[in-house]
């Protein structure tokens, strides 16, 4: 299976729980035709570049996921159907997808006592 993103806006009227079931509506797609997610971004409501259907502002959402080429074939057929998404746009990660590692923290060690600056 390949690693895909895909982005997509969805109509700012479509708040709450609307919005959540949109999310996962397009999630089980995925899983339905045999890929699985593996990171889901929601940025939120936000300004568009430029006015989409003569709306100015959408919800953004970022979706990493698995699967065949075939069913991307599929997804985006059901992105245009949907009413909810004013645009989305899919992409193939040549190099895959890695989740971001946890940074450790690293603690700066306090300086020795004994120093002092300029001696």
């Amino acid at each position: 299976m390949r690693s895909y993103e895909a982005m997509y806006i969805v109509h700012p009227e479509t708040v709450g729980e609307a919005r959540t079931a949109v999310i996962d509506k397009f999630s089980k797609i995925v899983e339905d035709q045999g890929g699985g997610i593996l990171k889901i971004d929601d940025w939120g409501d936000r300004k568009l570049a430029y006015p989409i259907k003569k709306l100015t502002r959408g919800s953004y959402v970022l979706m990493y996921f698995e699967a065949d080429p075939a069913s991307i074939t599929e997804l985006e057929r059901r992105f245009r159907l949907d009413d909810n998404i004013i645009r989305f746009q899919t992409m193939l990660l040549e190099k895959g997808f890695k989740l971001p590692e946890e940074k450790a923290e690293v603690e700066a060690e306090p300086a020795e006592e004994g120093e002092e600056a300029g001696e």
